[in-house]
């Protein structure tokens, strides 16, 4: 079978796993740090950047529809989902969008305007490559990753739990990037695709 093939790298180009999402990550230098992992998930995270484009073309007369010259970029809307595991008081503010904690009872209260750090950065790091670990002292091995950085996140998805007989809650969670008037030109997310460097 002549066609029945796959590329010779292909398993070096492999995401790995669920993953984890993570409130801070420096792609410049990819050490885990498990304080700022979000939390425990369950059924992994998807990712969906979305363009939205706009045809200038489209009411003009001998104009065929989807002239690249006349097609723009009007928006992006990046999303990330899934389903959180376990939850605080901290996820849950996150996952209300508006709120305040009081620390002393446990109380999270819903407040009808959004304040500017209501808005977050999310990262999605998940491992990649067929060098996908860390070498020991004195090794320049490095792990691969994928990281996905959320920009100016809010939870457009609200709050919910789900309970299930005899097992764990499920708190589904989605996470919206957004554009910012401090910088109109910036994309609300980034992806980083880092392959791993073997020991040499």
């Amino acid at each position: 079978m002549k066609f029945t093939q796959v590329a010779a790298d292909t398993f070096s180009k492999l995401q790995l796993n669920a993953g984890v999402l993570l409130t801070e990550f420096n792609p410049a230098n990819p050490a885990l740090d498990r304080e700022k992992i979000f939390g425990a998930t369950g059924g992994g995270v998807s990712f969906t950047a979305a363009p939205e484009y706009v045809d200038f073309g489209e009411d003009i007369d001998n104009v065929p529809a989807n002239t690249k010259e006349l097609k723009k970029l009007d928006s992006v809307t990046a999303t990330m989902s899934g389903t959180f595991k376990a939850a605080d008081t901290a996820l849950a503010k996150t996952l209300i969008g508006a709120a305040d904690i009081d620390a002393s009872t446990g109380k999270v209260t819903p407040r009808v305007d959004l304040l500017d750090d209501d808005f977050i950065d999310v990262w999605w790091v998940g491992d990649y490559s067929d060098v996908n670990t860390d070498g020991g002292t004195g090794s320049n091995q490095a792990a691969g990753f994928l990281a996905i950085h959320l920009i100016n996140a809010l939870s457009t998805g609200g709050f919910s739990i789900q309970s299930n007989n005899k097992g764990k809650g499920d708190f589904a969670f989605e996470f919206t990037g957004h554009f910012s008037l401090e910088n109109i030109e910036l994309v609300p997310y980034e992806l980083y695709i880092k392959a791993g460097t073997p020991s040499a």
